[in-house]
């Protein structure tokens, strides 16, 4: 069968050169280049993504901060440092950044490039792919592995994550740490007067309402049935006291759309001991709700 240095387009037996296969590549084929002077811009660009906001061939042709300067601002020191390791040692690079779009749209790119000497200082083979799809459905793939599915809080896994991170950091810097406990009064009542669908949509709104009085640092999130926790950084006993006591007042006050003052909640308190187990500290909390609950339930114990 004859060969030739032309391959097929549109039609099997339609020849078409390097250059135009390249310019349908679904992404960006590039040459990229730093002198010894730090200066740095892409020789060649070529494939469907050159359309992506943010890249101008001739622009970038001459200086690559045309590019450089649109990464997002958590993103450029990584990049810059992963450009450094790779000139220095000639390593690949293998990274990912966000290019800032207008208004507070942003693409991501995935970017893996393999350097080389050059005449005139390091020259790098490489290929940039928009990755944003995949990204966005990782993080709905993170976000359903953290959440509880009925109430959108963070389930328990997620909480004891949280808890542990603030324990450490109370641990290293001495900062006060506060746990709640919080249990619903005869939910049990709710789900056989009403039902499971409506005894559903009572949990779905007090997770609303919780987050809407909590602070903005507070982790709430939902460790089974009618069991819920909320974490409290930086809070010791004193201010967790009075804000645990608005909650369940609110609580008590709220039109869940059953009959007014059926829904209650009791609330244990705890605060950290520097160098205490998580569990000795999730125990002392559990006690204190227990302790709610034996003294006529719908109050705050610590």
């Amino acid at each position: 069968m004859p060969h030739d240095n032309a391959m097929t387009g549109g039609g099997l037996n339609e020849p078409i050169g390097m250059h135009d296969f390249a310019e349908r590549l679904p992404g960006v084929i590039f040459q990229f280049h730093r002198d010894p002077t730090g200066h740095m811009h892409f020789p060649y660009l070529a494939g469907s993504g050159t359309s992506l906001p943010g890249i101008d061939r001739h622009a970038l042709s001459q200086d690559a901060r045309h590019m450089l300067d649109r990464l997002d601002a958590e993103d450029h020191p990584r990049v810059m440092a992963a450009i450094e390791r790779s000139a220095r040692w000639r390593i690949p690079i293998a990274t990912k950044f966000r290019i800032r779009l207008s208004g507070r749209r942003y693409r991501w790119v995935a970017l893996r490039a393999q350097p080389e000497d050059s005449a005139t200082g390091v020259l790098w083979h490489g290929l940039m792919i928009d990755i944003t799809e995949q990204m966005a459905e990782e993080a709905r793939l993170r976000k359903l592995s953290d959440t509880d599915d009925l109430t959108g809080l963070a389930n328990r896994r997620r909480l004891m994550s949280r808890l542990d991170e603030e324990i450490a950091r109370s641990n290293r810097h001495g900062s006060p740490l506060s746990l709640m406990l919080i249990d619903l009064d005869h939910f049990k009542r709710v789900n056989d007067t009403w039902g499971h669908l409506q005894g559903d949509q009572v949990l779905a709104e007090f997770a609303t309402l919780c987050h809407d009085l909590l602070r903005e640092e507070d982790v709430i999130g939902r460790l089974g049935g009618e069991e819920f926790a909320v974490v409290l950084p930086l809070t010791p006993l004193v201010a967790s006291g009075p804000l645990a006591e608005r909650l369940r007042s609110e609580i008590a006050e709220y039109d869940f759309g059953i009959s007014s003052g059926q829904l209650t909640a009791s609330i244990g308190l705890a605060e950290y001991r520097l160098g205490e187990p998580r569990d000795a500290l999730i125990e002392r909390a559990d006690r204190s709700l227990y302790a709610a609950k034996r003294q006529g339930r719908n109050r705050v114990v610590s």
